[in-house]
């Protein structure tokens, strides 16, 4: 879909019959059946239903593959081998080929890959909840998300390349890598002090303070990164004492004095409302914000049931194609392939 959203022109191949496993992931669904969670990620895509064990269908996904610029999959591997689809035969005689493959634990495992245990077993959960709670996923699919923007990087590196010496590359993310890699300065804590590292709830490891507090009628947090913020933030809040006092100065300061700043922050925002000291605190220039409901973020966005969110970067296309119905466009890809968009929908951006 991102590529989509940046103008690529995406086939989307699914098994007849049920298509997409995402597609009755549900409720909610819409007035069409589709889910919600399907409708999230498949717009600016065709989709035709073909099947694998079938030769007809099968020599169609390599008409397919031997005219893209990029084909992404998710298979283990040998799945696709076994069926006469072999990623590297077909790389031979298409030389420009972009092929990446998306797995759950790496290109040689078997292992059938979720978000969930991904972030189960990459960490994660171990550091995401309160002190005394159970361990906590995060409340998006967020390995998933990862991931896929892992390997819309390394896909669009790969055509990079490609311009400069004509030749495709074969791609591997998985969602261990990419979660692993994204515990960035969390792992490294773990690395340099040779502690493993614990859950803080709404709190930082390494900040003070970072973190939720509740203000008279809603939660608010507050993020302090340097030490000129937190002088501004003590003086928005009106604490001189804290901001006089040379002990916490420093962050290394503050947080040998984490208690007694939680504790002074705790009291003193309780005593007025959110937007009151989102008005301070902004207007000295301190990092801070009220906690939102998804409804509140979806209404203030140009979002719909059928586009979804806006794309993530700025250039994005958006809406060329609403997500498709299973094997909506089948019979006109059968007949013109890649060809599609310019036969039926006219001239697009390009693969």
């Amino acid at each position: 879909m991102m590529l989509g959203d940046l103008g690529a022109d995406v086939i989307k191949v699914e098994r007849p019959g049920s298509g997409d496993e995402t597609r009755g992931w549900g409720p909610p669904f819409d007035a069409r059946g589709e889910s919600a969670y399907y409708l999230s990620v498949n717009r600016n895509k065709l989709s035709v239903a073909l099947d694998l064990e079938d030769a007809a269908d099968r020599e169609m996904i390599e008409d397919l593959a031997l005219e893209a610029d990029v084909v992404v999959d998710n298979f283990r591997r040998g799945t696709l081998e076994r069926r006469g689809l072999d990623p590297d035969a077909l790389m031979t005689r298409n030389t420009r080929l972009v092929w990446c493959t998306v797995t759950g634990f790496g290109s040689e495992s078997r292992r059938p890959g979720y978000d969930f245990v991904a972030q189960a077993e990459s960490g994660w959960m171990a550091i995401t909840g309160e002190p005394a709670g159970h361990p906590m996923k995060v409340g998006v699919a967020l390995a998933d998300v990862v991931a896929g923007k892992d390997a819309l990087a390394a896909i669009l590196a790969a055509l990079v390349a490609r311009s400069r010496d004509g030749m495709g590359r074969r791609l591997f993310i998985s969602l261990m890598d990419s979660a692993r890699a994204a515990l960035v300065n969390v792992a490294q804590n773990v690395l340099v002090s040779g502690q493993d590292a614990s859950r803080w709830g709404n709190a930082h490891p390494n900040l003070v303070p970072y973190q939720l507090f509740d203000a008279a009628d809603r939660p608010i947090v507050i993020a302090v990164g340097s030490d000129a913020q937190w002088q501004s933030c003590a003086g928005a809040l009106q604490l001189p004492a804290l901001a006089a006092d040379p002990a916490l100065a420093t962050n290394a300061g503050r947080l040998a004095q984490r208690g007694r700043i939680i504790k002074e922050f705790s009291s003193t925002l309780i005593g007025a409302s959110a937007s009151q000291w989102l008005e301070r605190l902004h207007a000295a220039g301190v990092p801070a914000g009220i906690v939102k409901t998804v409804r509140e973020v979806t209404d203030e966005v140009d979002a719909s049931p059928v586009s979804g969110m806006p794309p993530g970067v700025s250039d994005g296309k958006r809406l060329r194609f609403p997500p498709p119905r299973l094997d909506e466009h089948g019979g006109v890809i059968r007949h013109s392939g890649w060809r599609v968009f310019d036969s039926t929908f006219g001239q697009t951006d390009g693969r």
